[in-house]
């Protein structure tokens, strides 16, 4: 008895030791945006998150972020922390990117996704990044599930959509959102629009256009501002009203990463809600 109690101790002694041989070798990360934020903090240990961007404070970003410091944007506070990789994207600062890289430190610059074959990849490469690639194929796995609901509650459905925002702005076919749609099954009118990526649209030529439904970021009848009341305008609330609108919160698709099988989900009620 004795002895095999020796042998389990030696054992459990083992794994942990092996387990803290492992959290020593993965890499401690510093995140310069919001969208690399929240890779971060889904796919990494806590241990290993040296330090948040300036927005990570947003609303938008899930997860407990008040344990982490919070970075200004410049590189002087990233180089004291010491990281073993700093994860930035092509639209941070050019000067602090090099300022980095000058004083010898690993960036692992990533490009915007704006396909969900994109989201995807960036994920797996983020999860070898952090050193937790079964991470980042649990989260591909919960997009594609969520990926075949939204496809299962669009067919049948030939809906035209135009996705709308502040001001008449119209995401197009080469943008995130443009892609989120196509790859559900649903149109997107913005095409017709005669745009590509986006374009500002006028009251006269949605309404003209006719689209069956608008993707819209919010619900409700209150604009903060002069941006927002474009989408109170009495024209698009006559022709629109919120049985003609899917409601999609921006922040589920500004970064295209691990929150899209919650804005897919989303998708799903809402397509449900308008179809009633």
């Amino acid at each position: 008895m004795r002895r095999r109690l020796a042998v389990l101790l030696a054992v459990a002694a083992l794994a942990m030791s092996d387990s803290a041989a492992l959290a020593a070798k993965l890499p401690r990360i510093v995140s310069m945006n919001v969208c690399s934020d929240q890779l971060l903090l889904s796919l990494a240990d806590p241990e290993q998150i040296l330090g948040l961007s300036r927005y990570s404070r947003d609303a938008w970003v899930a997860g407990d972020v008040a344990r982490y410091p919070k970075l200004s944007g410049g590189a002087e506070d990233v180089m004291v922390l010491k990281p073993d990789i700093v994860v930035a994207n092509l639209y941070d600062k050019r000067s602090t990117r090099e300022l980095l890289k000058a004083h010898g430190l690993r960036l692992a610059e990533l490009p915007v996704p704006r396909t969900l074959p994109e989201v995807k990849d960036q994920i797996r490469e983020f999860g070898d990044i952090v050193g937790h690639p079964d991470r980042a194929a649990a989260q591909i796995a919960l997009l594609d599930a969520a990926l075949a609901r939204a496809r299962q509650a669009v067919a049948a459905k030939h809906y035209r959509v135009l996705p709308l925002s502040r001001r008449g702005w119209v995401a197009g076919s080469d943008s995130f959102v443009g892609s989120l749609l196509s790859e559900t099954g649903l149109f997107n009118t913005a095409g017709d629009l005669g745009f590509n990526f986006g374009g500002f649209a006028s009251l006269e030529a949605i309404v003209s256009q006719k689209p069956d439904l608008l993707l819209v970021s919010q619900a409700g009848d209150f604009a903060r501002d002069d941006g927002q009341a474009f989408l109170l305008h009495p024209a698009l609330a006559r022709f629109y009203p919120p049985e003609k609108r899917i409601v999609i919160p921006e922040r589920l698709t500004e970064c295209g990463g691990v929150m899209l099988a919650e804005a897919l989900d989303v998708l799903t009620a809402e397509l449900k809600r308008v179809g009633r």
